[in-house]
């Protein structure tokens, strides 16, 4: 089965994301500045790089419920699936 049509396959895949662009952004801090956009003032991320920019700052903020989110669904793979 999919990820998609599974939460909780869906809820593994969304944690591991946040997990590696975290990750990935503590190793190398300027990865992710190269989608930045420019539009009447508005400085965004656009793409790809926008959208795993957004992960790993949901990562670095809430760094102690993504621990707890990825401890508990570690115990829910390997004792209840």
């Amino acid at each position: 089965m999919s990820a998609i049509f599974d939460f909780s396959s869906l809820l593994t895949v969304v944690l591991l994301l946040i997990c590696m662009a975290t990750f990935v952004r503590e190793i190398r801090p300027g990865i992710y500045d190269g989608g930045k956009t420019y539009e009447r003032g508005f400085k965004g991320r656009s793409g790809g790089l926008g959208f795993l920019w957004k992960l790993s700052r949901i990562g670095e903020r809430l760094s102690p419920y993504v621990s707890v989110c990825c401890a508990i669904m570690a115990v829910h793979v390997l004792f209840f699936k």
